[in-house]
C-alpha cells in the first residue's frame, strides 16, 4: 500500500514539475514574442490632416530575445478600419517584402486625395520568428490644394477699439468669434482645419478642442501658413451647436508696432479661416466655412495680449456661455471679409506647444514697498496660475525676471523694453483661478502686486510650456557639476522650444538665431525628440532665403537681418545633417539641396575673394572678455579673425554638400565641383594663417586653432603639432579654462577627446571657476546663460536662459561619456558607436537614448583599473563596442570569455561587434 501511494506521490510530482516548466515555457515564449510599436507616420503618432502624398511610414520591435534582425515587412493600408481587419489593403498592399528596414519606409500605394483616411497596419519576418499584425495606426489627408480653400473666406476686422494700440508697446484685445451652426442629423465623422492667426482658441459647445497651447506654430506668414486639424465627432450632436474661438496676437499683430519697421515684421491685425467637414450617419455630407456671418466682439476679458509685455486680463468681462448655444450675441458684430496673410496654406506637420510640467514655489516673501517677491526655485518658461479672492475690481499684477537684485528686488536691466508683466482684475466672486492664455515668459521670480496680505504658496502653480516632444534622453555621472549643468541645458533648451528654436524666452527678441543651434539642434537632439521641430524650422530657412540665394540671420525672418555670414547661416546645412545622422531622414535633404546650393553659389559670388571667404558678421561670438563687466571683448588676443572662421566653415560645409549631393543624386555633377573649390579654399587658408613655426593659426586663439582640425584642414603629419599647441593655450595660456565663443564651443570637447586629450575636455566641463559652465552652476544658474560673465557684465545683452554656449558639450556627454553615436554611414542609429573615454575622469556614467530604432542604454563603472559596463542595443540594430585594451582575454561578455567570432582588435581596442540584446562587459584595462 505504501508503494503505491508512493508511486503515486512520484506521478504528481512530476505532473506538477511538466506543468510548472510547460508555465516556464509559455512565459519564455511571450517575453520573446515580436512585437511592434511606436507605429508612425511622418514621425507623427496617427497624425490627422497631413499634406505629404507619400508618407513615410515607422515602427519598431520589441522583444525580450537577442540579437533580432528584421528579415522583411509587410504593410497594409486601408481605406477604413473594417477593411483592415479583414486584412483588405485596397489602398496598399506591400506583399512581403525582404528589407531590414524599419524607418521611413515610403508609401507607394493609391494616390490619396484631400481628407481621405488611411489605416495602416504592418507585421514583420525576423531571424527569430514572425510577428503578428501591428495594432492599427492612422493617418488622414490634409487640404491639399488652395482651390479647396477658395471658397473660404478669411474674416477677420482690421480696426482698433478703446484700450487697443498701434505703438512700441502694442495692445489689443483679443476677439471672441462664434457661429451658431444647425446640423440635420447624428454625426458619424466630423473634421475642423482652421487657421487662427496669430493665435487661436477653438471651442465646441463651450468645450477647448485640444490640449495644445500657443496655437498654431509661428512662420513668415506671408511665406506660408499652418492650419491644424482636429477631430470634433464627439463634440458634435444633432441640431444646434456652437463653433467658437479666441484670437490673440502672437507674432502676427508684432509686439512692437510701428517701431523699428525696417526691422520688425507685423502682418496685420488677427484673422482665422476654417472648414468643418460633417459626414452624416445617413452617408450625406455637408462643410460649414467661415464668412461674414461671424459674429465676434473686442469686448471680452482678455483686454491685451503682447508677448513681450504680457496679458491683462479683466474678470468683469467675462462673457459666461458665449461659446455655447443659446447665447444672444444680437450685439455682436459681424467679421469682415479680409485679405489672406499672402503665404501658402500647409498641414503644420509638428506637435503644437502644450503644457508639459508643472513648477511649485518654493518662497514667498514680502519687500518693503508691499509687494511679494515668488522664487519657483527654477528658471523656467511658462506661466503662473493663480488663485484669489478679492472685491470685484480688485487688481493682481505679476511681474516676471530671472534674477534678483541685491537688495531683493527683481533685476529687470536685462529684459530690455520688454515689460514681462501679467494683470488679473478679479469680478468678486470667490475663489478666482487664471492663467494667461497667449503670452509666455521666462522667469524664476515673480513680483506680486495688490495683495492685501501675504498670499500663500498653494496660490500659485508655474506652468512649463514648450513644444509636445517626448524626453528621449538621460544623463547621470560621477561628477556633480555634469549633472547640474546637464539639468540646466534640459530646461534651457526645453523653454526656448516656441513652435521654433528661440534664443531667450524673457527680453524683447525670442528670435530664431540661427547661429545659436547650428551644433546646438545636434545635443539637443539626444535630449529630445527635435525632428519635426528642426524640420520645420529648414523649411521656415528655406521660405526666408532671397530670390538671388541669401539667407537671414533669423528665421522665420521676423527681423530683417540679412548679414550673409558663414558661421550663422551654416545651420541650415548643419541641421539637416544633424536630422539625416541622428534620425535618418533623406528627405530634408532632397527636399533643401538645390536651396543650399543656392547659397553656395550666392556666397562664392559675392563673397570669396582670393579663394577665401570674406564676409563674416559675428565673429566667434561670447568669447569671455577681458573684464567681468563688459559684453564683448575688444581685446585683439582673444578676438579670432572673421575671414578665418566664414573660410573654415565654408569649407566644412562643401564637405557636407558632398555627402548631401550623394544623397540627392547629384555627385556626378556637384561634388568635382566641391572637391575643386575646397581644395583651393584650404590652399589658400594655410598659405595665409598657419604658422609653421610655432603650429598655430592666426593670433593662435583656440578657435582659430580647432576649426581647422575638427574640420582636417590642416597640412599632412601637422595636425599633433596643432593640437599640442592648442591644448598649451588651454591648458597653460587659459589656465585649464575654456576661452571660446559661440562659434569654437561647437568642436572643442570633440576635437579634445578625439586627439586622445579626453581628459582636458573633462577638465573643461567640470570647472566651477570663471568661465565654465560650471561656475554658471556655482553662482546660482538653473539655466544655461547668454554669456560667460552672465552674473557681472552689463545688462544690455545679458539672458540667463540661452543655450548658444552649449556648444557640442551635450554631444560630448552622449558620445564621448555614455557612448552613444550613430555611425554616420549607417544614420538613425542603425548601428551604434559605444566608445565611452574611460579614462576622462568620471567613475561612472548612466545614460539612456530613445533612438527611432528603440532604446539605447549605457551604464558603466569604472573602479581603479576594473570597468564593467551594462549596455542596451535595440531591436534590429548593431553596435561596435570599443573596449581600451588589446588583450581580449581580459574581457569577459556576460560573465564569459571572448568568442573570437565577437572581435577584433583595431589601434589599441578590443573592438566587438553585438547585435541587438542586453549586454553586461566587464575588463581590466
Amino acid at each position: 500500500m505504501q508503494i503505491l501511494k508512493k508511486i503515486e506521490s512520484n506521478r504528481i510530482q512530476k505532473a506538477i514539475s511538466l506543468a510548472f516548466a510547460f508555465l516556464i515555457s509559455l512565459s519564455a515564449l511571450a517575453q520573446n514574442e515580436i512585437k511592434l510599436t511606436n507605429l508612425q507616420c511622418e514621425m507623427l503618432t496617427n497624425p490627422l490632416g497631413i499634406d505629404v502624398v507619400q508618407p513615410r511610414l515607422s515602427w519598431q520591435l520589441d522583444t525580450g530575445a537577442s540579437q533580432v534582425e528584421q528579415m522583411a515587412y509587410h504593410i497594409l493600408v486601408a481605406s477604413s478600419p473594417e477593411k483592415l481587419t479583414n486584412n483588405e489593403g485596397d489602398l496598399w498592399d506591400s506583399g512581403k517584402v525582404n528589407s531590414d528596414a524599419s524607418v521611413n519606409v515610403v508609401y507607394t500605394g493609391k494616390t490619396l486625395d484631400s481628407k481621405d483616411e488611411a489605416y495602416w497596419k504592418v507585421k514583420v519576418w525576423t531571424n527569430k520568428g514572425v510577428s503578428n499584425w501591428s495594432e492599427t495606426a492612422l493617418w488622414s489627408m490634409g487640404i491639399l490644394t488652395y482651390a479647396e480653400w477658395k471658397s473660404t473666406r478669411w474674416i477677420g476686422y482690421n480696426q482698433l477699439f478703446p484700450g487697443d494700440s498701434v505703438s512700441q508697446f502694442a495692445k489689443l484685445s483679443a476677439r471672441y468669434v462664434r457661429k451658431p451652426i444647425n446640423l440635420k442629423s447624428k454625426v458619424k465623422n466630423a473634421k475642423v482645419y482652421i487657421m487662427g492667426m496669430g493665435l487661436y482658441e477653438f471651442y465646441i459647445n463651450g468645450e477647448k478642442i485640444g490640449d495644445q497651447v500657443l496655437a498654431p506654430v509661428p512662420t513668415d506668414y506671408t511665406q506660408n501658413v499652418k492650419y491644424n486639424v482636429f477631430d470634433v465627432t464627439s463634440q458634435l450632436q444633432e441640431g444646434d451647436n456652437v463653433l467658437g474661438t479666441i484670437l490673440g496676437n502672437g507674432r502676427f499683430f508684432a509686439m512692437r508696432q510701428e517701431y523699428k519697421p525696417y526691422k520688425i515684421k507685423s502682418f496685420g491685425f488677427p484673422k482665422m479661416a476654417l472648414q468643418l467637414d460633417v459626414e452624416y450617419e445617413d452617408g450625406s455630407k455637408e462643410t460649414i466655412k467661415t464668412d461674414e456671418s461671424w459674429k465676434f466682439t473686442p469686448y471680452g476679458p482678455i483686454r491685451s495680449n503682447n508677448e513681450y509685455d504680457g496679458e491683462v486680463y479683466d474678470a468683469r468681462k467675462e462673457i459666461p456661455n458665449w461659446n455655447k448655444v443659446g447665447f444672444d450675441d444680437s450685439d455682436w458684430l459681424n467679421m469682415t471679409w479680409v485679405q489672406e496673410p499672402g503665404g501658402f496654406f500647409e498641414a503644420q506637420m509638428t506637435p503644437n506647444m502644450k503644457i508639459m510640467d508643472a513648477v511649485k514655489p518654493v518662497s514667498i516673501s514680502a519687500t518693503n514697498r508691499g509687494t511679494y517677491i515668488l522664487d519657483m526655485g527654477q528658471n523656467m518658461v511658462g506661466w503662473l496660475q493663480i488663485k484669489v479672492k478679492g472685491n470685484r475690481g480688485d487688481k493682481i499684477t505679476m511681474k516676471f525676471a530671472e534674477s534678483l537684485q541685491d537688495d531683493g528686488s527683481l533685476y529687470i536691466a536685462n529684459l530690455r523694453d520688454a515689460r514681462t508683466t501679467d494683470e488679473y482684475i478679479l469680478k468678486g466672486d470667490g475663489e478666482e483661478v487664471w492663467e494667461p492664455t497667449f503670452v509666455f515668459h521666462g522667469f524664476r521670480f515673480v513680483e506680486l502686486t495688490g495683495f492685501k496680505s501675504k498670499p500663500s504658496l498653494d496660490q500659485f502653480l508655474g506652468k512649463v510650456v514648450y513644444d509636445n516632444m517626448e524626453t528621449t534622453g538621460t544623463f547621470e555621472c560621477s561628477n556633480e557639476t555634469m549633472n547640474q549643468i546637464f539639468k540646466n541645458a534640459f530646461w534651457g533648451i526645453s523653454g526656448n522650444y516656441k513652435g521654433m528654436p528661440i534664443d531667450c524666452p524673457q527680453r524683447n527678441e525670442r528670435q530664431p538665431w540661427l547661429g545659436d543651434r547650428t551644433t546646438g539642434a545636434y545635443g539637443e537632439s539626444f535630449i529630445f525628440d527635435n525632428q519635426t521641430l528642426y524640420a520645420k524650422w529648414l523649411d521656415d530657412i528655406k521660405y526666408s532665403q532671397t530670390l538671388d540665394g541669401g539667407i537671414p540671420d533669423v528665421a522665420p525672418a521676423f527681423w530683417r537681418y540679412y548679414g550673409d555670414g558663414v558661421t550663422w547661416q551654416g545651420a541650415y546645412m548643419k541641421v539637416a545633417d544633424m536630422l539625416y545622422t541622428q534620425f535618418g531622414d533623406e528627405k530634408v535633404i532632397k527636399d533643401h539641396y538645390p536651396y543650399m546650393k543656392k547659397w553656395l553659389l550666392y556666397m562664392e559670388a559675392n563673397y570669396l575673394k582670393d579663394d577665401l571667404m570674406t564676409k563674416d558678421k559675428y565673429g566667434d561670438w561670447c568669447v569671455p572678455p577681458e573684464s567681468l563687466e563688459i559684453i564683448r571683448s575688444s581685446d585683439p588676443t582673444r578676438l579670432t579673425d572673421g575671414e578665418l572662421l566664414s573660410s573654415a566653415f565654408y569649407y566644412h560645409l562643401l564637405q557636407i554638400m558632398k555627402k548631401f549631393a550623394k544623397i540627392e543624386g547629384n555627385s556626378d555633377a556637384d561634388i568635382p565641383y566641391y572637391d575643386a573649390l575646397a581644395e583651393r579654399i584650404k590652399k589658400v587658408f594655410n598659405a595665409k594663417y598657419f604658422n609653421r613655426e610655432n603650429y598655430s593659426y592666426a593670433n593662435n586663439t583656440v578657435t582659430a586653432n580647432v576649426l581647422p582640425l575638427a574640420f582636417n584642414m590642416v597640412p599632412d603629419n601637422l595636425q599633433q603639432k596643432v593640437f599640442e599647441n592648442m591644448v598649451h593655450q588651454i591648458e597653460v595660456v587659459k589656465e585649464g579654462h575654456i576661452s571660446t565663443g559661440v562659434v569654437g564651443t561647437q568642436f572643442l570637447m570633440r576635437t579634445l577627446t578625439n586627439f586622445g586629450r579626453g581628459d582636458l575636455a573633462f577638465k573643461l566641463a567640470s570647472n566651477k571657476t570663471y568661465p565654465s559652465w560650471g561656475y554658471m552652476v556655482e553662482n546660482g544658474a538653473t539655466t544655461i546663460w547668454e554669456l560667460w560673465n552672465g552674473n557681472t557684465a552689463d545688462p544690455k545683452m545679458n539672458s540667463q536662459n540661452h543655450v548658444m554656449l552649449l556648444g557640442d558639450l551635450m554631444i560630448w556627454y552622449y558620445e564621448n561619456m555614455a557612448g552613444i553615436k550613430s555611425n554616420p554611414e549607417k544614420p538613425g542609429f542603425k548601428e551604434i558607436i559605444m566608445k565611452p573615454d574611460f579614462k576622462a575622469g568620471l567613475s561612472y556614467v548612466n545614460a539612456s537614448y530613445k533612438s527611432i530604432h528603440g532604446e539605447i542604454k549605457s551604464h558603466w563603472k569604472l573602479n581603479r583599473n576594473k570597468l564593467y559596463w551594462e549596455l542596451t542595443v535595440p531591436v534590429n540594430t548593431s553596435a561596435k563596442v570599443y573596449i581600451p585594451t588589446t588583450d581580449a582575454s581580459k574581457v569577459n561578455l556576460d560573465g564569459k570569455e571572448l568568442n573570437s567570432k565577437v572581435y577584433k582588435t583595431e589601434n589599441n581596442y578590443v573592438v566587438l561587434t553585438l547585435e541587438s540584446g542586453t549586454y553586461t562587459i566587464s575588463a581590466k584595462l
